[in-house]
């Protein structure tokens, strides 16, 4: 799929890599994106891929003196969506950062590649565009900072030059005092859900009366856009309920909806009026929703800085414990690696688009879709697959707890199930039935029906106690 992979140590290196091969150079950080567009030939011509996941600091969140928030390039939308400050802070981003796909992919997705990438159903870029963020971009020669409603300039097109990075988001953390934000994604189905409608607002309350309104709306025309007629009509008024609904009917005049497989025009012009009036009523109140789990599950037992932690140098992977060379199949997945090169075929492969959860590893000690991780990025890091989870000699426990409770049929998505319910009781050895439900919304059952595999999840982790 690729010619040459760059595994970057430093800015300095991606910037220099960017300038010398150009438009044949795409910058890779969680490629859940990337790969599908390379592989549905939507980027063509991509000859260069530069990692930037082992660069120090990458994978920051901090509030800065004068009340910024800054976001480095590697923050994923697990970091996001767990992280203290931005729930207290800039609460639609963590709600959007959690509707993003499922565990897996918020492990490996990037806020940075999902504001690149300039899909407008994209769920991130709404809430930082009413949060007024501002993007860094940085090239050999230059560096600038671009307004986020500024950065698009077409359908999935953005201002950026092919020889620049992003190395920095930042926006003002919202005063608990007077502002209040959130967001809301429709979509067909909770979870691994393209929005059919989302939208974000950020209100400036004073005395009961609005002073400023931000109001973005994703899904609805080919790129974010204001609800301005809407946003107008709020400044100097209370929420009343007639004031939201007539800021809902106003939003509409913003939206400008195609039809597609998942929705018609009229039905997403309904949604609009309902997604805004939702929002609007939730911050009513003083006490703004989440609608988030207090502590989303992550499939992970790393902390957020794990950048640099493995040398993308070295010539092996440690796979199951065993070192592994890298010598071929390096222009692949590392699902198709792990099967065809280093023969462990326990991974599967059930859609090679990031949907099913079949191919679910564990990546630094991260479940991850192998499907959507370039082969490239085992270099030098420790991957546990299903082979080297327990053995003929001992089963591990959820495992066994699989086949006492009979959670398996086909058997063809049970190695992704027990993968991400072992990583699940790695992280939260007690989970409830809510969190074992979260664990494995990016895993499809065609036969279960998942109660059986929900059993035996909670059988295991009562087990293992």
């Amino acid at each position: 799929m690729w010619n040459a992979y760059i595994n970057a140590g430093s800015t300095e290196e991606v910037i220099t890599a960017l300038s010398k091969y150009g438009e044949k150079a795409r910058v890779v950080a969680g490629a859940t994106d990337l790969i599908l567009e390379i592989e549905s030939g939507m980027r063509k011509g991509i000859e260069v891929l530069v990692d930037v996941t082992r660069i120090p600091d990458l994978q920051e969140i901090t509030l800065d003196q004068d009340g910024l928030i800054h976001l480095g390039p590697l923050v994923t939308h697990n970091d996001c969506a767990t992280s203290e400050l931005i729930r207290e802070r800039a609460l639609p981003l963590a709600q959007a950062s959690w509707q993003v796909g499922a565990p897996q992919i918020r492990n490996r997705s990037t806020v940075a590649g999902n504001l690149i990438t300039a899909s407008p159903a994209n769920d991130t870029i709404p809430p930082l565009m009413a949060l007024g963020a501002k993007v860094v971009l940085k090239s050999s020669d230059a560096e600038r900072i671009v307004a986020l409603e500024n950065f698009y300039s077409g359908f999935r097109q953005t201002v950026m030059r092919p020889d620049e990075m992003l190395v920095d988001i930042f926006f003002p953390a919202l005063n608990p005092n007077n502002q209040r934000g959130a967001f809301i994604k429709i979509a067909l189905r909770r979870t691994q859900a393209i929005s059919v409608v989302d939208a974000a607002i950020v209100l400036d309350i004073d005395a009961d009366q609005i002073g400023r309104a931000q109001i973005t709306l994703g899904a609805v025309t080919p790129t974010i856009v204001h609800a301005f007629e809407a946003e107008e009509f709020l400044i100097g008024k209370e929420l009343s309920q007639a004031n939201m609904a007539e800021a809902a009917e106003l939003a509409l005049k913003a939206a400008k909806p195609i039809e597609d497989v998942r929705s018609s025009a009229e039905y997403r012009q309904e949604m609009v009026k309902l997604a805004v009036f939702r929002l609007l009523n939730d911050l009513s109140q003083e006490d703004v929703p989440e609608h988030m789990p207090l502590n989303p599950i992550q499939l992970s037992t790393n902390s957020m800085d794990n950048s640099a932690k493995t040398n993308g140098n070295q010539k092996s992977a440690t796979v199951n414990g065993e070192q592994i060379s890298l010598n071929s199949g390096q222009d692949k997945s590392l699902l198709r690696w792990l099967r065809e090169d280093a023969l462990l075929i326990g991974t599967k492969e059930g859609c090679a688009e990031g949907e099913c959860g079949a191919c679910t590893v564990f990546l630094d000690g991260e479940a991850v879709m192998s499907c959507l991780v370039p082969a490239p990025r085992a270099a030098g890091a420790e991957i546990l697959t299903i082979e080297g989870l327990g053995s003929l000699e001992e089963l591990h426990p959820v495992q066994e707890s699989f086949i006492r409770h009979a959670a398996v049929q086909c058997g063809y998505c049970t190695p992704g199930f027990i993968m991400s319910a072992a990583m699940l009781l790695d992280e939260e050895p007690h989970p409830n039935l809510d969190q074992s439900k979260e664990a494995i919304t990016g895993n499809l059952c065609r036969c279960t029906g998942y109660y059986k595999i929900l059993d035996a999840i909670q059988a295991a982790a009562e087990e293992r106690s």
